[in-house]
């Protein structure tokens, strides 16, 4: 029996979820008013560098924070992240309000209400923002403070910085008219302690230097919880290295280059882009793999912040040395003679070393595959092979991990490893001629290990090479334990043959000599007797002719060399309690054909028929020879029930297929739609002619 389940009507759980739809529409109403109040505004305001930008634009900022943290209370409200968020959302958008507060003020001769509220609160309040800033980091990504020691230390270090922002908000301090003059009637002080006057730049250096320390707590909490990350929450934690690495990639960039107006829309980038990361982090943390995707960010913006320094430093060296002695024209020239000829070349080939040092040698596939044919010519065959292979693939990757698996005929697997296999792994089929002979292990997580369109061809290419050093060494396996069997069956079969000869032909024939002799000895005496003898000596000798011709059968079917390869399986046929016809193609005949041929057709026949008549229960049956220029196909096809889709393959089944493989063919047993059984053998004719 089962119970629905309602939503939980409590009046805290209904506000919270309201507060959460509500908090980014009353952002975005503060943005609103931000924009409606600067609009009137001239761009520039004699006095306005306590707040030189659009308030708009810190407005937005808190916008996109309070979506952000709308994201992650819908998906959890009981994340405390989430809650975090919404607070720096609420606290950027009252700034911007501030500021844009402020700067109508500055643009009034008159005194405009609250504008002593805004100026403290633009002046003094904003204090707390590197408050909100630790939390955010001491909460992220599972919205608790860490337990144990960390815990206290972080929930310590908010203390001191909130004391810091407290002596910042009631110590004395002047000098704001030093930037710009303040709004009429504003006053920023209305919560200045003046008895703190004599010790205020003491207190104020005290509490700076306390904030600054206290700030390294939330740093060294997020670095221990990414040492101690595991699984989900490993991805997490990636996320935030992934965003502190492009915020700072960024910042690198605005210092290098002169964006101009560019500035503060990268400014604002920058400022919402950490707390994006972290909400993909809560909600969806393997939207993307986080390894590759830091990864590459690492690579190619190290990469090219350094290509960006190198060419910034030799342009303005270049200037710098050939300045004064030619125009500015002759300059340019110069320096562009020197950077296609010197410096062009010089920048690619570090641009190639350096994608070659972080993504291995994938970029050269000719000399990857031909340094693996190399390889592959001087090892031995087997585990040594796929060494070689492993090794390639590592190389050409730049993975620390590549195992090479292969399955071998008697069902061990042999392997060849190269490093130390990573936590992940994903697995990928060597394939030859559509039939998985093994597999190539690669990691599952990292830059390396993330493969474009033209590194799976490459991967291909090497995975072609290792199937065919893997089918290579099984054709060799193979080939060996062949002789053995031939060797084997070889001596078992003389085995055979001489305990025959000796223990039944031998002693029979000996019998008939003794038996002649006696009659010989009896012919003069008594020829009774003597006739006697010789009728016995008769009948041991037909023993022996049934002993021989059963030695002959067993060597080869004495019905191929009466009737042919076509008379004999007729002759099956006929005695078969199914109705058999026998086709051949051409119908004429199927003309000579080697002994092992005829020896392998008759078996292969002669085993699917017996199915037939004891499995199939059929109503007919067909036998059809048919000869080309390359091979014999022998077909045995019936109306029966058919073989079940669960069934095993037994022993008749199994020597039809071994039968095929002795000469290099193949057997082929399907079931039509239409229902019963199709035996399918092709013999080859020129490998044993």
């Amino acid at each position: 029996m089962t119970q629905a389940v309602s939503p939980d009507p409590s009046p805290s759980r209904a506000a919270a979820r309201w507060l959460v739809l509500a908090l980014p529409v009353a952002c975005a109403a503060g943005v609103a008013l931000a924009v409606w109040l600067e609009q009137r505004l001239p761009d520039r305001i004699p006095g306005d560098g306590l707040a030189p930008g659009p308030g708009w634009s810190t407005g937005l900022t808190g916008l996109v924070l309070a979506t952000l943290a709308a994201v992650v209370l819908r998906h959890d409200r009981r994340q405390g992240l989430g809650w975090a968020l919404a607070w720096f959302g609420v606290f950027w958008t009252l700034d911007g309000i501030s500021e844009a507060w402020f700067r109508t003020g500055l643009d009034s001769d008159e005194p405009l209400p609250l504008m002593t509220f805004t100026a403290w609160f633009l002046l003094r309040f904003t204090s707390l923002l590197p408050v909100t800033v630790a939390v955010v980091a001491l909460l992220f990504p599972t919205g608790r403070f860490l337990p144990g020691r960390w815990g206290l230390a972080g929930k310590a270090a908010l203390g001191v910085m909130l004391l810091g922002s407290l002596v910042y908000v009631v110590a004395p301090s002047g000098g704001f008219d030093d930037v710009g003059r303040l709004p009429v009637g504003a006053d920023p002080d209305p919560t200045t302690l003046t008895a703190l006057a004599p010790v205020a730049d003491q207190l104020l250096a005290l509490a700076g230097t306390a904030s600054v320390l206290a700030l390294l707590v939330p740093v060294a909490t997020v670095v221990v919880r990414h040492r101690r990350a595991v699984g989900l929450e490993r991805d997490r934690m990636r996320w935030l290295l992934w965003g502190v690495s492009a915020v700072v990639l960024l910042a690198v960039l605005t210092l290098l280059v002169d964006v101009g107006p560019v500035e503060p829309y990268l400014f604002f980038v920058d400022v919402c882009l950490l707390p994006a990361a972290m909400t993909v982090a809560v909600v969806a943390p393997r939207v993307v793999d986080v390894d590759a995707l830091l990864g590459r960010t690492l690579a190619y913006g190290g990469l090219w912040t350094a290509l960006l320094v190198v060419d910034l430093a030799v342009v303005a060296a270049l200037t710098s040395v050939l300045g004064d002695a030619l125009a500015q024209r002759e300059v340019v020239g110069v320096v562009l003679l020197l950077t296609v000829l010197l410096y062009g070349p010089l920048r690619l080939r570090a641009q190639a070393l350096a994608r070659r040092l972080l993504l291995g040698r994938r970029d050269d596939p000719y000399d990857v595959v031909a340094g693996l044919a190399s390889g592959l010519e001087t090892a031995d065959e087997g585990t040594e092979q796929l060494a070689v292979v492993a090794g390639a693939v590592a190389r050409a990757f730049g993975v620390r991990y590549v195992s090479v698996e292969v399955d071998r005929p008697g069902g061990e697997r042999v392997t060849a490893t190269h490093g130390q296999q990573p936590a992940e792994t994903r697995v990928l089929p060597i394939t030859y001629r559509d039939a998985e002979v093994g597999r190539l292990v690669l990691p599952a997580r990292g830059l390396r290990s993330r493969l474009t369109r033209r590194d799976e061809q490459l991967l291909a290419d090497l995975v072609r090479q290792a199937a065919t050093a893997a089918r290579t060494g099984r054709l060799a396996e193979e080939l060996q334990e062949s002789r053995e069997r031939l060797v084997v069956a070889r001596e078992e079969e003389r085995r055979r043959i001489r305990r025959d000869l000796h223990d039944g032909l031998g002693p029979s024939l000996s019998g008939v000599v003794f038996r002649l002799e006696s009659a010989r000895l009896l012919v003069d005496r008594d020829p009774g007797a003597a006739r006697d003898q010789v009728a016995a000596a008769s009948a041991l000798v037909q023993d022996v002719v049934g002993d021989v011709r059963r030695l002959v059968h067993d060597l080869r079917p004495p019905a191929l060399d009466d009737r042919g390869l076509v008379g004999a399986l007729r002759q099956q046929a006929d005695q078969a309690p199914v109705p058999t016809e026998v086709v051949t193609v051409p119908a004429e005949g199927l003309g000579p054909l080697p002994a092992a041929v005829e020896v392998a057709a008759y078996r292969v026949a002669g085993e699917a028929l017996t199915n037939v008549v004891r499995h199939a229960r059929a109503t007919r049956c067909c036998v059809r020879l048919t000869r080309t220029d390359r091979s014999l196909l022998v077909e045995v096809a019936d109306d029966g029930r058919g073989i079940p889709a669960d069934a095993q393959a037994g022993v008749g089944l199994v020597s039809l297929r071994e039968r095929s493989a002795e000469l290099g063919g193949t057997t082929e047993v399907t079931c039509p739609p239409g229902g019963g059984t199709v035996v399918r053998a092709a013999l080859p004719l020129r490998s044993v002619l």
